[in-house]
């Protein structure tokens, strides 16, 4: 007996003991504060309180359903949130090829910048006149077969007027490619006569290539060297380090991995990298996109064309909807209800030229932009 009445209060102060009286006391003071809450008056709840709460949480009260205006605010602002967070990537092997890429730029003697035909200014980074300075820059713009020449011949007299000659390529099948050599070895010429004057020897051209992911750098890169030593595939992300290698004995080419900027300020740019393939898949949403590339088409001035190619493609009028709701009947229509399948067969279709040969950009909406 004596043992037994020693052993109970040891026993109240062991963790589990403990633990379970604060649980107890934790019951008491939430019943504690449910019975005030339920005897204090409803707060009152104004439009300002109600707009407020609404821009942290974009969802409606059970007894706010039937209010048309409320629901129309709530509408535009789930859009508004949705555009604004539509696209966001930054991998962590592109911060750190950046950083590498920038430290080997004082070591290169020119510039090959690589664009996307289908969206030359998207795929322009800001910081790149900055980090080269005065090297000179070859302006290539790769995709020639998906952009038609009426659009080609405008962005040429853009890049032109903006003492910009460029060159239009196709990676894959090596269009434009002896030309680039050309206009490498002529800016080799004047860079070795350069040093010659100061007295220093001749020796192999340093060009660096550089642009956004998947814009087809590697490609170009095989096609310029006659031989494959770049991984290159139709998606971005696959170079991850920087390569040299060399152009016979006049030019050695520095592969570095795409580089973009750290954060999307324009999204519109960024929504259209994402429609190219120019970005990673896990950064946006396929449906959400999709409905973007058919807001971006029908105000082309060939959108009458496409959205024709468009309805004949699914045998869905594309007239009669809204974007993103075309998007969602098309799920409904052919892919079992599933609008991100519908979103990624659209743009699957646009990069494989299924809807023709489009490019998202005009020269006249970058008509205020002096650097390019």
């Amino acid at each position: 007996m004596k043992s037994t009445a020693c052993a109970a209060p040891a026993a109240l102060r062991t963790p589990a003991a403990q633990h379970s009286r604060q649980q107890q006391h934790c019951r008491r003071r939430l019943a504690v504060a449910a019975a005030a809450q339920q005897q204090r008056p409803p707060a009152k709840t104004t439009g300002r309180r109600r707009g407020k709460a609404l821009l942290q949480d974009v969802a409606l009260k059970p007894g706010e359903q039937d209010d048309e205006l409320l629901a129309d605010v709530v509408r535009d602002l789930r859009g508004g949130i949705e555009a604004v967070n539509m696209v966001q990537w930054y991998p962590g092997h592109i911060a750190k090829a950046e950083k590498a890429l920038r430290e080997q730029l004082s070591a290169v003697d020119m510039v090959l910048e690589v664009r996307d035909g289908r969206c030359p200014m998207s795929t322009r980074h800001p910081q790149i006149p900055a980090w080269i300075g005065s090297k000179p820059r070859l302006l290539l713009i790769n995709r020639k077969d998906m952009v038609g020449e009426a659009d080609r011949a405008a962005w040429t007299r853009f890049f032109a007027e903006r003492g910009h000659a460029v060159q239009w390529t196709n990676g894959n099948m090596g269009d434009g490619v002896p030309k680039v050599l050309e206009q490498a070895a002529q800016l080799g010429e004047k860079i070795n006569t350069k040093r010659s004057a100061r007295g220093l020897r001749p020796r192999p051209v340093r060009a660096v290539v550089i642009g956004f992911p998947n814009v087809g750098k590697s490609a170009l890169i095989n096609r310029l060297l006659g031989r494959r030593v770049a991984d290159s595939a139709p998606k971005p992300g696959v170079t991850r380090q920087l390569r040299w290698a060399r152009i016979g004995g006049d030019v050695d080419l520095l592969d570095a991995p795409g580089i973009i900027p750290m954060s999307f300020k324009d999204q519109i740019a960024a929504q259209r990298l994402a429609m190219c393939n120019d970005i990673g898949e896990a950064s946006y949403v396929d449906s959400l996109v999709a409905a973007a590339f058919l807001a971006t088409v029908r105000a082309l001035p060939s959108g009458k064309q496409i959205a024709r190619r468009i309805s004949e493609r699914y045998k869905l009028n594309v007239e009669d909807y809204q974007e993103e709701e075309y998007v969602h009947a098309l799920g409904d229509r052919m892919l079992n209800s599933e609008p991100e399948r519908a979103g990624q067969r659209i743009l699957k279709d646009f990069r494989t030229q299924a809807l023709g040969r489009i490019c998202l950009e005009l020269p006249q909406q970058y008509a205020h932009v002096p650097e390019v």
